[in-house]
């Protein structure tokens, strides 16, 4: 009797998920400032519980979460964007120069052991073309209103997206415990103990890239851009937002950082100087970010592979573009877990012990 309704319970459960999946399917494209809005709340969460237990109100906190969070965005706006569209227009500017440079020393050089064609570091098409799309971005706030009528259906859309992301993350922040509880409360007795024993290790790889890298990125954006600064690199508030993204994939940031780091400053500067204040920089960074930043603020929670990182991102953008890079993560890190519970069971299972026929 009870294998008849564990059988049906698992058939309603596989319903269920399916069910759900289909109409998931159907709604994918009004979905993602729903799914921005999650991804906010579940940000949000633990500081408007902290704030909770200071003795604020639910609605307090989450206003105040709010707001401050708010603040910080539009005044970091109001800085990095001017500086990182005048070092971007910089670059452009510089390519040909560099250009040059690559056909008329390195060229050279390479061909004694390589067959170069030398147009391949001519770098002025490049140059001309990204210079052209660049103004065309520029002037894209200008021409929204006489192209209004011809794309207002698109700009309706962006626009209510805009206005619904942080109204429904106010919503969904000030009702998250309740929401978690209310979805506890409503599974099964019999798997309500592994459900939520499989959510909290799922919070805890999720904390562990959603909340803490995300911290130590931005820490180490700004650890680079700064030191770049002050030795007098050029294009270091750029190089460090590039470096500091990313580093979402262990290591991959100071790779990709101080690579761009060294030939700019090969190019700029007449001295070995400076080419060792990069490597310093750098150095400096990789150990905050050993010593200080990664026990700190990610600890010794679990965590996924980089290339899981780097695989799950790329299939999500590929499969469901910015939806799909939104969620690479966390689906990754709920897979993985699924995957850490079957092994456990696999092993503990009659499937590994079966004894062998001789």
């Amino acid at each position: 009797m009870n294998a008849d309704k564990d059988y049906t319970q698992r058939w309603f459960i596989l319903g269920f998920v399916l069910i759900a999946g289909f109409f998931i399917y159907l709604l994918q494209p009004i979905l993602t400032p729903f799914l921005v809005s999650m991804v906010l709340a579940y940000l949000g969460d633990p500081v408007a519980d902290r704030l909770e237990r200071l003795g604020l109100s639910r609605t307090l906190a989450v206003t105040t979460v709010f707001v401050v969070v708010s603040l910080l965005l539009v005044v970091t706006l109001l800085v990095l964007i001017p500086l990182i569209t005048n070092q971007i227009k910089v670059v452009i500017s510089l390519l040909p120069h560099w250009g040059d440079w690559l056909q008329h020393n390195l060229v050279p050089r390479l061909s004694n052991y390589v067959n170069l064609d030398p147009e391949l570091f001519n770098l002025r098409e490049l140059s001309a073309r990204l210079g052209h799309e660049w103004q065309q971005a520029g002037g894209i706030l200008a021409r929204i209103g006489s192209s209004f009528s011809a794309s207002s259906m698109a700009l309706a859309g962006f626009l209510a997206n805009l206005f619904l992301i942080p109204v429904v993350s106010f919503y969904l922040l000030r009702d998250w415990d309740r929401m978690i509880e209310n979805i506890r409360a409503l599974l099964p007795r019999n798997i309500e103990p592994t459900a939520v024993t499989l959510a909290r290790e799922c919070d805890d790889v999720l904390g562990a890239f959603l909340k803490g890298q995300l911290m130590v990125m931005f820490m180490l954006g700004i650890i680079y851009g700064t030191g770049l600064w002050l030795i007098g690199l050029q294009f270091a508030i750029l190089i460090g937002l590039i470096a500091g993204l990313a580093s979402i994939v262990p290591y991959m940031g100071f790779i990709v950082g101080i690579g761009v780091a060294l030939v700019t400053a090969f190019f700029q500067f007449d001295s070995w100087w400076p080419i060792l204040g990069v490597i310093v920089v750098f150095g400096i960074g990789q150990m905050l970010e050993g010593m200080v930043l990664t026990p700190l603020l990610v600890g010794d929670r679990i965590g996924l592979h980089p290339v899981a990182v780097i695989f799950a991102i790329m299939a999500g953008g590929q499969l469901f573009g910015f939806v799909g890079i939104l969620l690479a993560l966390p689906v990754a890190a709920v897979i993985m877990v699924l995957l850490v519970h079957l092994h456990r069971n696999y092993k503990e299972s009659h499937l590994y012990h079966a004894s062998r026929k001789s």
